[in-house]
């Protein structure tokens, strides 16, 4: 056996593995390969940093798909990407170049500061790469994708030139949402909407016939009043009908608006009555299309007042609310001020409050192309996992309004329309050389950007080569899965279901999985400001990627957040050292059998190779249904408790050490070897470190591409060696023999547990020996029968099986199932102190007990359920009284002795 580390080094391992996996093109998929394909394509993340939590999420969860699929002998393709981020990344070199070079983007103009976006993203990107390959992600390398690639720019000119020609995407005025900061529009989307303090005003409107008398409004933007084109009431409220018809002026202008009467107002809000700004108002704004009311714009591109707003002209809104409210008071038109809670838009990227404006933009006609995605999901063509998030899936689409897709940016996919002098617009996928209309060759290209969401819109065909008829087209779409967090299903997954639906005819893929948000501990959101942010480049550096990955994964429960903590990645740093150091003491006393001989008449091989088989099945039946929490706390469970602390205990013994070793048996290799690929996809690096060194393993040059084990062995193609699986032992010595020494096991380690248990609550010496008496059904009594191991590991100077049950009054009892353990008190207990602990113990099955009596007594479970799921837990009912009956006689003992 080569020299075997005394312990895991990440810093010196994970690089050396992965520089391996990349020279042996281990991750590279082949669109000729006959296999059936499995596609995820990354989330591209962002060129404006680095990876944070949420990627390290996501690159974990799917690279235990894609590394799992590989193993199963799919053409498993896992395509890598970047983003441009139009607004993010513009934002960030702006910031940066003002800060280095005290310079706007104004001041380089387009050109320049576009080289210095290209020479950002070429250094951030580097980073990104670097920090995906440091987490273990199996990417495919070789198809690396940046959303401005010119093949994706084709595509975004291809999508933008065909929903112009069938008027899905046209231009038109109208109001969008303006950030003021970054000076462009948004979509609905990139709105974040903020609860914040502010005030309602009445403010007085005079008739403009009988300045006497007076309409009072509430409003909580009185700056906004220089827009006003109309007063609404309820048309039902019979407190304004008399002024519906009649004009009232607009307070310190000399302009007078329309009453008028629209179910929209709400009767119960403020006093009734509202100021229409249809310019600067969403709802306001189909309130003015509905009565024909004009539109009246009052702030220019940074929201302050433009030359619509007379003497207050040139002031921001803030400044502009703080001098009208001044003058509305002197002249005697502000009423009263009450607080009241605004839900308030802000910018997505920079925070910024945002402001309603009136806007010649390009839409997307979403309505339209919403209905054929909605039906996807609606018959069951694509799948939303967790489910519950279909509900909101069909909430925001059958409610969908048009996408503006145009950005006031110069850094993105530039429009693909052009302008003659006369003002005909030109669409092309490519530059044309005249004017479509008027053949005018005087052409000038749309100077904005599309919308970020556009291109990454098209991202799991884009990638592909579309629209050429690449062979990764044919082969890779549409995607298995797309997995990805929740929040972004509908700035993300929705588009990608519509414009892969609209542009190619398919569905892009045909599961979405939607992962939880990862928090700190105590389940804040992770920010700067809070100081609570786990940089999992930080973590990989210090204990490398394993157990960070493992950390995620297993905490990655459906419908509840990650709440990441230091003491979890720590207990999964110690899990990895568990398995190194459970390899190294196998290599050492193993490590020169070459052969696959396990002996299937021992009872521990027959118990582990059992407990294997279970967990093959669970696992394999939990990664089907994403259920990553449950597949990753069950390895752990195989690995920890069954095989190191349980198989090798019972296996290390001198004479059962020489025995195995004289006969060669391959069992603990055997057992291992399929363990360390059951975990592969969790931990890729500490398991291809260890399966390397396996002097018995399956066929393949990486634990990669070695077959995934299953409980069915007829899956496992490609195992170059002749080991008994479970199943192949059953069929020859008889599944109830092989079954039968399994359950010994099992029996004897119920016991040890339940009795060491015991030892530890009542703090015994480790080293104090102690009396032990088992009694129960014959069945329990004979698995024990000769078990000189349970005796050992309980430390028992006497182990009595069967016989009379001994004077309550001066034992101990321990219920385990079926049987009761005997201790004399004196080499165990206080009996205060055990009283106490019956009666906690008790209580506990009392509580378990009543639960599965309400089950049982529920007409909903007794008629849902199925029936092997109702005798289990009429069996548990009938097992719990018997312990609770034993319990409260051994309580009453205690108390009486």
């Amino acid at each position: 056996m080569s020299e075997f580390p005394n312990q895991f080094e990440p810093t010196e391992v994970e690089p050396r593995l992965y520089q391996f996996w990349e020279k042996e093109q281990i991750f590279k998929a082949d669109p000729a390969s006959p296999k059936e394909p499995y596609v995820i394509v990354l989330p591209p993340p962002n060129v404006t940093g680095v990876l944070h939590m949420g990627h390290a999420l996501t690159c974990t969860l799917e690279d235990i798909l894609i590394r799992r699929k590989r193993m199963q002998g799919y053409n498993a393709l896992w395509l890598p990407g970047t983003d441009h981020a139009g607004i993010a990344t513009q934002m960030v070199v702006e910031r940066h170049l003002q800060k280095t070079e005290k310079k706007s983007r104004h001041d380089l103009g387009r050109e320049k500061f576009l080289e210095k976006v290209w020479e950002w993203k070429e250094q951030s990107q580097t980073t990104i790469l670097g920090q995906l390959r440091l987490m273990g992600c199996s990417l495919d390398w070789t198809r690396l994708t940046f959303t401005l690639d010119e093949g994706v720019s084709l595509a975004v000119r291809e999508t933008f030139t065909r929903l112009y020609n069938e008027k899905l995407l046209y231009k038109d005025t109208s109001l969008i949402q303006w950030c003021p900061r970054c000076h462009t529009a948004l979509s609905d989307l990139e709105v974040k909407a903020k609860e914040s303090k502010g005030k309602l005003w009445q403010i007085k409107y005079r008739l403009k016939n009988d300045p006497n008398k007076v309409l009072v409004v509430a409003t909580t933007r009185p700056e906004t009043l220089l827009g006003d084109t109309a007063v609404a009431v309820n048309p039902d409220d019979d407190r304004f009908k008399a002024f519906v018809g009649q004009e009232v002026m607009v307070p310190l202008t000399n302009r007078a608006v329309p009453v008028i009467a629209d179910s929209y107002v709400d009767m119960a809000f403020g006093t009734g009555a509202l100021k229409i700004t249809p310019g600067h108002d969403m709802n306001d704004y189909q309130v003015a299309k509905r009565h024909n009311l004009p539109i009246l714009s009052i702030f220019d591109e940074s929201a302050k007042l433009n030359q619509e707003g007379g003497k207050y002209q040139g002031l921001t809104r803030e400044k502009a609310r703080e001098q009208m409210l001044l003058d509305l008071a002197e002249q005697g038109l502000l009423g009263e001020e009450k607080d009241h809670l605004n839900n308030v838009g802000h910018c997505d990227r920079c925070d910024a409050i945002l402001e309603p404006r009136l806007s010649q933009q390009w839409f997307v006609d979403a309505a339209t192309l919403a209905k054929p995605a909605i039906e996807a999901v609606r018959n069951g063509e694509i799948k939303i996992l967790p489910k519950e998030w279909e509900k909101t899936y069909f909430l925001w689409m059958e409610n969908i309004r048009p996408w503006c897709v145009s950005r006031q940016l110069w850094w993105g996919h530039r429009i693909p329309a052009w302008y003659c002098p006369d003002g005909h617009v030109t669409v092309a996928v490519e530059t044309p050389k005249a004017c479509g209309t008027c053949q005018s060759a005087s052409l000038k290209q749309d100077e904005d950007v599309l919308d970020t969401w556009f291109s990454s819109g098209l991202w799991p065909f884009s990638t592909l080569g579309w629209p050429k008829e690449t062979a990764d087209m044919k082969a890779f779409y549409p995607n298995q899965v797309m997995e990805t967090g929740f929040d972004i299903l509908f700035f993300w997954v929705a588009r990608m279901i519509m414009l892969g639906i609209k542009m190619v005819g398919k569905s892009p893929f045909h599961t979405v999985y939607l992962h939880p948000m990862v928090r700190d501990e105590h389940g804040q959101k992770m920010s700067k400001t809070k100081g609570n942010v786990k940089d999992p480049l930080e973590i990989v550096n210090k204990v490398g990627a394993d157990p960070l990955r493992f950390t995620l994964a297993a905490m990655a429960v459906h419908g509840r957040d990650v709440l990441l903590s230091d003491t979890r990645i720590e207990g999964y740093r110690n899990f990895v050292n568990k398995i190194w150091n459970a390899t190294r003491f196998v290599m050492m006393h193993f490590g020169d059998v070459k052969e696959a001989k396990s002996d299937m008449g021992n009872d521990v091989n027959q118990w582990i190779w059992t407990r294997l088989e279970t967990c093959k099945k669970d696992i394999n039946l939990a990664l089907d249904q994403y259920r990553f929490f449950d597949a990753a706390n069950r390895i752990y469970s195989f690995v920890w408790n069954d095989y190191c602390d349980w198989y090798i205990e019972l296996i290390k013994t001198e004479n059962e050490m020489s025995a195995r070793k004289a006969a060669k048996d391959s069992t603990a290799i055997e057992v291992l070897e399929e363990a360390l690929r059951l975990l592969h996809p969790f931990m890729p690096f500490v398991t291809e470190e260890l399966w390397q060194r396996m002097p018995i393993k399956a066929q393949g040059r990486s634990i990669s591409l070695a077959p995934y084990p299953t409980d069915d062995p007829e899956k496992l193609a490609g195992r170059d060696f002749d080991g008994l699986s479970v199943r192949r032992a059953s069929q020859e010595m008889g599944r109830g023999e092989f079954q039968a020494g399994s359950d010994r096991i099992t029996t004897g380690t119920t016991v040890v547990e339940a009795i060491r248990s015991r030892r530890g609550e009542c703090g015994l010496n480790p080293n104090s020996e102690i009396r032990v008496q088992i009694v129960g059904p014959k069945k329990n009594l004979d698995a024990l029968q000769g078990a000189d191991w349970v005796k050992r590991l309980i430390r028992a100077s006497s182990f009595t099986l069967g016989g009379d049950k001994p004077d309550p009054k001066k034992n101990v009892l321990i219920a385990i199932g079926e049987m009761e353990a005997f201790v004399p008190r004196e080499d165990l207990m206080d009996v205060k102190v055990e009283i106490a602990k019956t009666e906690k113990e008790l209580a506990g099955l009392i509580g378990e007990l009543e639960r599965a009596k309400q089950k049982l007594t529920s007409h909903e479970f007794v008629g849902r359920a199925p029936e092997n799921v109702i005798k289990g837990v009429q069996d548990r009912k009938t097992l719990l009284e018997k312990q609770v009956e034993t319990l409260q006689a051994h309580l009453k003992n205690l108390k009486e002795g």
